[in-house]
């Protein structure tokens, strides 16, 4: 699904966003907005909602407040988030696993994506690179399935279990045929860490939380992947190139609210949104970390939520992973 929105509609939404403003004093928002993000400080997700957090809340006149709730695979945040009152004063970063791989991947959560969260819009897509530590005798994809081969299921870190990051390396293992021991974090930044320091010698880690890593050269990338290369990483050959074929994975978000959320809210949401993410500094900023922007309606960001939920399903259920 594309998911862009072309430059007239995002023009209108500022149009909107602008008439809306000039009553701001009377209506939403009124008050400082709360903005959940359901990982630890520092990772992609954290860049990615301060990045927005900061333009958006320029926009419609009342500050964003980050508020960092990590743990059990976002199901911790996304709780929260389907609790509070639905006036559009809590906001969060859902991503593919909480709304894509979690109902698979749990037999019993304390909320439903589907009935409990609304979609405001998508944001970004974060496209997967699998890195090692420098110590790694591999340069490329056929290199590395040699050496994997040659440790008996060999260490691979990520930031949690049920990630994207933990998906992409499952598909992964599937396509290949390879085995490997998954060693789950709490957040993006402390398995790149450990990556870093040799404590783990590989990862699939998305652009934004690993390419400072890559760049610096305490990180050696492996392949991206994606169907192209990737601007600001095109040195990074894509692991199709190499040989994987069909071989896709993305870390990708989007916004969310809790349901009943008054849509003239949801609107207003997404309108800010949109013209955070047309802006000439967020554009900057997310090109920097490698990213690609998916700017959508609520309604494109359900499609695409439900065809990313019946993809990442089946890996799922392909690797018999549960994680309760």
């Amino acid at each position: 699904m594309r998911a862009f929105l072309p430059t007239t509609r995002r023009l209108f939404a500022l149009a909107v966003l602008t008439a809306c403003t000039a009553v701001a004093a009377q209506t939403y928002p009124s008050k400082t907005i709360e903005w959940v993000v359901p990982y630890p400080a520092g990772g992609g997700t954290d860049v990615v909602a301060r990045t927005l957090a900061e333009s958006m809340g320029k926009l419609l006149g009342q500050p964003i407040i980050i508020n960092n709730k990590p743990g059990a695979a976002t199901n911790i945040g996304a709780e929260y988030v389907a609790r509070a009152k639905a006036d559009g004063y809590v906001l969060m970063s859902a991503d593919t696993a909480t709304l894509a791989a979690n109902p698979s991947l749990y037999t019993k959560l304390n909320y439903s994506a589907e009935k409990d969260l609304a979609p405001v819009g998508l944001t970004v897509r974060f496209p997967m690179i699998l890195v090692v530590n420098p110590k790694v005798p591999a340069k490329t994809l056929p290199e590395f399935l040699a050496w994997a081969k040659s440790q008996s299921a060999p260490n691979y870190a990520s930031p949690g279990p049920g990630s994207p990051h933990h998906l992409a390396a499952e598909l992964f293992r599937e396509k290949t045929g390879n085995q490997f021991t998954h060693v789950p974090y709490r957040g993006a930044a402390p398995a790149v860490q450990d990556v870093v320091a040799g404590q783990v010698p590989f990862m699939f880690v998305d652009t934004a939380s690993g390419f400072q890593f890559v760049a610096s050269g305490k990180l050696r990338a492996i392949g991206i992947a994606s169907p192209k290369r990737v601007k600001n990483f095109e040195d990074i050959p894509t692991l199709q190139e190499q040989g994987l074929k069909g071989f896709e994975a993305y870390a990708w978000q989007g916004l969310v609210v809790p349901a009943g959320t008054p849509k003239d809210v949801i609107a207003k949401l997404n309108a800010a949104l949109l013209a955070a993410m047309d802006s000439t500094a967020v554009k900057a900023r997310m090109q920097t970390l490698g990213l690609e922007s998916i700017p959508s309606s609520p309604e494109q960001m359900a499609r695409y939520w439900a065809d990313e939920r019946t993809k990442w399903g089946q890996v799922i259920k392909a690797g018999g992973i549960k994680l309760d």
